[in-house]
Order: C-alpha cells, then structure tokens, then sequence
C-alpha cells in the first residue's frame, strides 16, 4: 500500500496501474461517488484539473485479511487533505476501496456538544488515542 501512496504522490500513472485490478470499485461516499475500473480511477487521479503536483505523507497503514486501512495526509496550496481509505487486495491488486477525504477543521462542531468536548487542536500527528504509534503493517499480499 505504501507503493500505491508513493506512485499517486509521484503521478507514476503507469506505475499505479499494476496495483489496481481492471474491474476495481473506488468509491468516495463525501462527494456521493463511485469509480468503476482502473481506466477510470487513474483517469480521475491523472486529470489535468486534478493532477497538480502533490504530497503524499503516509500517517498509518493497517492490515487484516483483505483489508488494509491507510491514513494519509495531502496538503495542496491553501488546504490540507486528509484520506481514511479501507481498501480491499485480493491476489497483490487492490479490487475495490472506500475512501473518505475531507480537511481537518471544515465541519464546524455543533453547538450542542460544546460541554462535552474539547479542541482537537494541530497537527493531528499522533497516534489514535488508545493505539500503537503509526507506522507501516507489514502485508505480504502486497509488498511494500
């Protein structure tokens, strides 16, 4: 999976290619879509309006079976992205994923949980609460 981050970071189009199946699924439940195919993944990814040079910083990678969760952090020019995808690899080629992007600080908090709660405040760096620090999960399904 951290081949997949380093190759989307790199726009290495060609090289991301062998890591998606040809019938792979992507879907991005924020902005109400799904991808279907590799063709049009890499197209979405590789679109002049969308392909402008970026970062790719690589907070967690996580594994079980045939499922692997990353967390990544994309900053672009007045933004900073960040991704939860749960992706699915069957034979070394990711076969479908769920993503959810968003930037850190645009849903404001309701109101209503103001004495419940306290700022999360930056950067978001850190482990999860409660888990091991970030670093890579070892798959051997797909190498690193």
């Amino acid at each position: 999976m951290a081949q997949l981050w380093e190759r989307i970071g790199a726009r290495d189009w060609d090289g991301l290619a062998p890591l998606i199946a040809e019938d792979a699924v992507i879907e991005w439940p924020v902005s109400g879509e799904r991808i279907v195919g590799r063709a049009n993944f890499i197209s979405v990814l590789s679109d002049e309006d969308y392909a402008d040079e970026r970062s790719v910083e690589v907070l967690r990678i996580l594994g079980d079976g045939d499922l692997v969760v990353t967390e990544v952090e994309i900053p672009q020019d007045h933004v900073v992205y960040r991704a939860v995808s749960l992706w699915t690899v069957r034979g070394g080629e990711i076969v479908g994923a769920r993503e959810y992007w968003t930037s850190p600080g645009q849903d404001p908090a309701p109101r209503w949980r103001a004495g419940y709660v306290e700022p999360l405040g930056e950067p978001l760096d850190g482990p999860v609460p409660g888990y091991p620090a970030p670093g890579p999960f070892p798959l051997s399904r797909m190498a690193d």
